[in-house]
């Protein structure tokens, strides 16, 4: 049986990036199955995503990282060589709104979702019940602003516990410490509505109602202590116009939410994201 790998990369442009890439699968008796770059010459940086095969059972992923490390080093290289075989193992946090928990549970259970949901965590104990019926263990972690530290520190521990490789916050209605995200720097994805700054602070879709807004959008991006300021993976527009109630542009706001915030967890499993200081690239 053939394994199946993803190689992520970016580095400086120069000749021979990918006559180097390409010799090495060739030498390993690699077949590519997929291959898409990005030159990026505002900062002469190259980046580029290749999926290939192999044939041979030896060829393990440890074999393969280690065989490529001096192609690595000559060129400078940040990379990533993953199993594409192997889902990522997720760790969703929500607080009391469900409705994007609840698309990605539906996405995990159909597997329409490239990840293995492990656990679910929340801040509430309302939606336990939702999700030990869909067969996800569920972690109420209560939280104070005296047992913050407290809450955050059992949050790492089921992280480590369970082997998480990526941390989805789906409408979880805490603002996580500085310390929290750079523990979790680039392995954790929030979504929110687009309003931001536009329309913070509490009911955003009451105030765009009130400014008679002609687009409802949300944005997924990766968590950072700038908060809501993370690089963006994904952005979702819905048009609406005067008719729509504060009730209409919350549920196509919620629409938004969905598809942004699962189109940004498949690809960032599936190893399509790559980043470039506070932007993304995208290889979908």
């Amino acid at each position: 049986m053939s394994g199946r790998f993803v190689l992520n990369l970016n580095c400086p442009e120069r000749p021979g990036i990918v006559h180097a890439v390409t010799s090495f699968l060739v030498r390993y008796g690699c077949d590519i199955t997929e291959h898409q770059q990005f030159d990026d010459t505002e900062h002469g940086s190259m980046f580029l995503r290749t999926g290939f095969t192999t044939p041979d059972a030896g060829h393990t992923l440890h074999r393969l990282r280690n065989a490529f490390e001096p192609v690595a080093a000559d060129f400078g290289m940040r990379w990533q060589l993953r199993d594409s075989g192997v889902k990522p193992r997720v760790l969703v946090m929500v607080s009391k709104f469900d409705h994007c928990l609840a698309d990605l549970l539906y996405r995990w259970r159909s597997a329409a979702l490239d990840a293995e949901l492990v656990l679910v965590v929340s801040n509430h104990p309302d939606l336990a019940a939702t999700v030990e019926a869909a067969g996800v263990p569920y972690e109420h972690v209560p939280v104070t602003a005296d047992t913050k530290p407290q809450a955050e520190a059992r949050l790492l521990a089921l992280v480590e516990e369970h082997r998480i490789d990526l941390v989805v916050l789906a409408r979880y209605m805490q603002v996580l410490s500085d310390d929290l995200c750079k523990r979790l720097e680039g392995r954790a994805i929030n979504i929110h509505h687009s309003f931001l700054p536009s329309f913070a602070g509490a009911r955003p879709y009451h105030q765009a109602y009130l400014r008679g807004v002609k687009f409802v959008g949300a944005t997924a991006h990766y968590v950072t202590a700038d908060l809501d300021e993370g690089p963006i993976i994904e952005q979702e527009v819905i048009r609406v116009d005067h008719r729509s109630t504060p009730d209409h542009l919350v549920m196509v706001g919620r629409d938004a939410e969905r598809l942004a915030l699962a189109r940004a967890v498949n690809w960032h499993c599936q190893g399509r994201v790559l980043l470039h200081g506070n932007r993304t690239v995208i290889f979908n």
